[in-house]
């Protein structure tokens, strides 16, 4: 049996040790002797074979130590057999990689290295602006160009933002009190900053980007779908008023939940905005929706699309990656949005275009036509037949 082969093994051990320790003892007595007769002339002592043979006989070791050196030994084996698996194991797991380490540890830096900004204009927004920064702070986005366009001695952003300036988070710019000035502010941020950052976001106050996989927008702007793309264009979907007549404090997710329905003018809309790829030299912005058609586009799957009409596409899928759009908020804040115009058009055509607009998103009320015509002075009776009683 190999038991018992290994305690004989350890037996025979043993008490070739023990013959040894009672060798050593035995010279040394001898040693001693000859000293004290130092007039005898000293010759080495040996042990007969006989005297070693019972030297054997009666060299005893207990049970107990014999169960402990076995059980010992056992875990060696099995500490040795799991580490043999386990170095199996990790080898059969690094040839199912996909890259290896030293590319995963590149493309985390790169991802960490990547630079994006946001460029956006603001006027009369300190109801929303707060929100909105925090918004794309926590989606990772490195800095916010904020291009304050209120009147002259309207309202200021260095209050309200007081934290996010000093820690460098926001810059504003003084474009107050400037006529139509939407297209020279996209042009002078990104001519301003197209050699700093990889990507510039051109979104307004009221946009919020919305990516189903991910809560930071780094790594989904460095998937390599999007390496031949320029610009990455993302379908809006606008939100209800949910008859709310008047403004609250709360966030704008908590007051207004529901979308426009898909079927619906105006719901689920396939009205773009644009990221735009930095260190691209000589580039005009042209359009605030997809910024310039001659640039390599491509849609939040990195498909690119050919077909544009104005600011819109002929796409419409809203599954992962899109834009909370609130356009209206409640209708009180609507009329607010109306009443300090447009940045090219405040004709009383443009009045009446919101009016419609915002109708064919939110439910028509005897209550909301009232509470517009009290507040702007316009004449909606052309939608008093389509109220709901």
């Amino acid at each position: 049996m190999p038991c018992e082969h290994i305690l004989n093994l350890i037996r025979k051990i043993c008490c070739c040790d023990a013959i040894i320790l009672r060798r050593g003892k035995h010279q040394k007595i001898k040693t001693k002797r000859i000293t004290q007769k130092k007039y005898k002339e000293y010759t080495p002592v040996s042990i007969s074979e006989n005297e070693n043979e019972k030297n054997e006989k009666h060299c005893y070791i207990p049970t107990y130590i014999y169960i402990i050196l076995s059980l010992l030994l056992f875990c060696s084996i099995i500490f040795f057999l799991i580490k043999i698996y386990e170095i199996v194991t990790n080898i059969n797991k690094i040839k199912n990689i996909p890259i290896s380490n030293q590319e995963q540890i590149s493309e985390e830096k790169k991802i960490n290295n990547t630079k994006v900004c946001l460029c956006t204009m603001a006027k009369n927004e300190n109801r929303y602006i707060r929100e909105f920064v925090q918004h794309y702070e926590n989606y990772g986005v490195d800095k916010i160009f904020l291009y304050d366009n209120n009147d002259v001695d309207g309202e200021k952003f260095d209050e309200i933002l007081s934290d996010f300036i000093k820690k460098g988070f926001v810059e504003v710019r003084n474009w107050r009190g400037k006529d139509k000035p939407l297209m020279p502010i996209m042009n002078d941020c990104y001519q301003t900053n197209y050699l700093i950052y990889d990507w510039l976001i051109f979104y307004e106050i009221d946009e919020y980007i919305h990516l189903s996989n991910y809560t930071n927008i780094k790594p989904f702007l460095n998937l390599p779908k999007f390496k031949p793309c320029e610009v990455i264009y993302l379908n809006l979907i606008c939100h209800t008023d949910n008859n709310l007549l008047y403004y609250d404090n709360r966030s704008l997710a908590e007051r207004f939940p529901q979308t426009v329905p898909k079927h619906k003018k105006g719901g689920y809309r396939l009205e773009i905005k644009s990221i735009l790829r930095g260190h691209i030299p000589n580039i005009e912005i042209k359009s605030n929706h997809l910024l310039n058609t001659e640039l390599k586009n491509c849609n939040g799957y990195g498909n690119k699309n050919r077909y544009f009409y104005n600011t819109y596409t002929n796409e419409n899928d809203y599954t992962h990656y899109y834009i909370d759009h609130y356009y209206s908020k409640s209708t009180e804040e609507f009329i607010d949005k109306i009443n300090k115009g447009d940045v090219y058009i405040t004709t009383l055509k443009y009045f009446m275009e919101k009016v419609d607009k915002y109708f064919h998103q939110s439910e028509i009320t005897k209550e909301k036509i009232d509470f517009i015509e009290s507040k702007t002075g316009l004449n909606l009776s052309i939608y008093r037949s389509k109220a709901k009683k």
